[in-house]
């Protein structure tokens, strides 16, 4: 092989469209990249905001877990009481995502996604406020019920943007769908099986391995077993194609008369293939998983969200009446 036909390799014109930032949405050649390669830039750079966004969060917990015994805070007067009014009022506004979604609006009153955006910040700044009104401290048993309650909403919604993140591409992008994962795989599956003289019986391999991966786990403990053997059979499997590779490529070479360093080049475009395929199928296989897994969330996220309410409504009523 020549050099100028390695330039020309799929693996460098995909390398040359990272670097020209292609447009999204621009017809994908045989061989040119994934789509889902093309958008980890845009995923580290979403990743900045939420990573800031903690980090202030977590400082303001430090302050006030430190200055508990200083602030004076309370309760019942002052500053506390209307941080617990302030957090209640944050928490009710949460009510305003799912209505986003369900009720069509005008453009003028946010997208779905803005909406979703600050769903999330008041998820976390509401019990942050309400923490602070406790100052760090247990109550009556009403109060306790209402912090418990809403402490386990916060959690479930962390999990749930956990969840949410694993099967969307980047934090408010549309949802991830399986069949473009396995169009980029069915890309690549075709780059390696035309790259050397054993492809029919790597298509097959890969075949089969695309098919045990992404079939949709029966249950979630399944799932959660199924992912680790995915990856297991992956590194076994990575490492069988590159073995019969490389003795292809030596057999080739010797044909052929290439030298040492084309060998090389070929054994490394190759590899790259084969490891882009097979952690596209693992992807796939995740992505079957947290879906399945997503779903479950939501049917317990809206229950435990209307026990707070109840909790909170039984806790101002005490407070005011009692």
């Amino acid at each position: 092989m020549t050099d100028s036909a390695l330039s020309q390799s799929p693996v460098a014109q995909w390398k040359r469209g990272e670097r020209q930032r292609v447009a999204a949405g621009s017809e994908r050649a045989r061989g040119s990249a994934p789509r889902s390669l093309d958008k980890g830039r845009a995923r580290r750079a979403n990743g900045t905001t939420p990573l800031m966004f903690g980090l202030a969060v977590a400082a303001v917990l430090c302050v006030g877990w430190l200055e508990r015994e200083d602030s004076g805070l309370t309760p019942e007067n002052g500053l506390g009481y209307w941080l617990g009014i302030a957090g209640s009022a944050l928490m009710l506004l949460l009510l305003l995502y799912p209505l986003r979604k369900r009720v069509p609006m005008p453009r003028i009153f946010g997208s779905v996604a803005f909406w979703f955006r600050v769903h999330m910040i008041l998820g976390i700044a509401g019990p942050v406020l309400i923490v602070l009104h406790s100052n760090f401290r247990l109550g009556s048993i009403n109060s306790n019920m209402a912090l418990l309650a809403m402490l386990i909403v916060a959690i479930s919604g962390v999990v749930g943007r956990y969840l949410y993140g694993k099967i969307h591409l980047g934090l408010y992008g549309r949802k991830a769908e399986v069949r473009e994962i396995l169009a980029d795989a069915d890309a690549l599956k075709r780059i390696v099986g035309s790259d050397f003289a054993a492809g029919s019986r790597v298509v097959a391999e890969l075949n089969s391995f695309a098919q045990r991966g992404i079939a949709a786990p029966k249950g979630i403990v399944s799932g959660l077993f199924m992912l680790p053997v995915v990856s297991l059979h992956a590194a076994i499997l990575r490492a069988r194609l590159m073995k019969e590779a490389r003795a292809v490529i030596a057999s080739e070479g010797r044909r052929h008369g290439w030298p040492r360093r084309i060998r090389r080049q070929r054994r490394l475009l190759i590899a790259e293939h084969i490891s882009l395929y097979v952690r596209t199928v693992k992807k796939a296989a995740a992505f079957a998983f947290y879906e399945r897994l997503f779903g479950l969330w939501h049917v317990f996220h809206l229950p435990l969200f209307i026990l707070l309410v109840i909790a909170a409504i039984i806790h101002v009523f005490a407070a005011h009446f009692f």
